[in-house]
């Protein structure tokens, strides 16, 4: 890797997307810019807002995608909040689930700007960013919804979309702690909330250590942080930029 690599980071988010370009250390080569997520938004408008971007910032040699959903090498399986009508919470569009499932995005990115592409999910790509490399570390995004993603060894494991999974009363883990929750219940309710979905994880992963990241990471009050324990790091959200240029150094199995 030449020490002038430049990496276009991009963090698809449901409420906004963002990006950057870095060196191979990390330091960003310009200030982070950001565009509101645009719904309806079927892959060709998010290829397309990607590359919107991309113009507006310093040109790279490569470039990496973190987005919400089931990402598997580099093909989107399914993602939450792109299929709907105007975003998060709204009526699923069933010709938008068809123009995601299978959609080759790793690929169409890098047509569109001309440069290797690499397309995670985005906690997987927010990982990158914080993880020590040692024993079993578990990342969860904290922002639309609930991301998560598992390294064993510094080594990326399979995706598991427990965003999707039911948590209680019958609401998934996206609607029992997303951004729409912690609006309703105010900061203090939703963060005990957190805990409860940490504590529920605990036994069932068994980390060495979990970070908790994303937006409303930031967001979890000191009196409630404090009884998660010495193993829950919260971090900061630019880990899902900086992140962009170590996903490429992941071990691969």
């Amino acid at each position: 890797m030449g020490e002038d690599l430049l990496t276009l980071a991009v963090d698809c988010g449901g409420g906004g997307i963002k990006a950057s370009v870095l060196d191979a250390q990390g330091t960003m080569h310009a200030h982070p810019t950001r565009t509101p997520t645009p719904y309806p938004l079927p892959p060709e408008r998010l290829v397309a807002t990607i590359a919107d971007l991309a113009r507006s910032l310093p040109p790279a040699a490569r470039v990496t995608v973190g987005m919400p959903g089931m990402i598997r090498h580099g093909v989107v399986v399914a993602t939450p909040h792109y299929v709907t009508r105007a975003g998060p919470r709204t009526t699923v569009v069933p010709e938008l689930l068809e123009a995601w499932a299978g959609f080759d995005m790793r690929g169409a990115v890098a047509h569109a700007l001309g440069v290797p592409a690499l397309v995670l999910n985005d906690a997987e790509v927010h990982g990158a960013g914080v993880i020590a490399g040692a024993g079993l570390e578990m990342v969860i995004t904290l922002g639309t919804g609930l991301g998560n993603a598992m390294y064993d060894g510094g080594m990326l494991a399979p995706h598991l979309e427990l965003s999707q999974a039911p948590m209680r009363w019958g609401l998934s883990y996206d609607m029992y702690i997303g951004e729409h929750e912690r609006i309703r219940l105010g900061d203090a309710h939703w963060s005990r909330r957190v805990r409860r979905v940490l504590e529920a994880l605990r036994p069932v992963v068994l980390w060495d250590r979990v970070y908790v990241g994303g937006g409303n990471g930031r967001r979890i009050v000191p009196t409630v942080l404090e009884k998660m324990g010495d193993d829950v790091v919260v971090v900061p959200n630019s880990a899902g930029i900086i992140g962009g240029v170590r996903a490429w150094s992941l071990p691969t199995r």
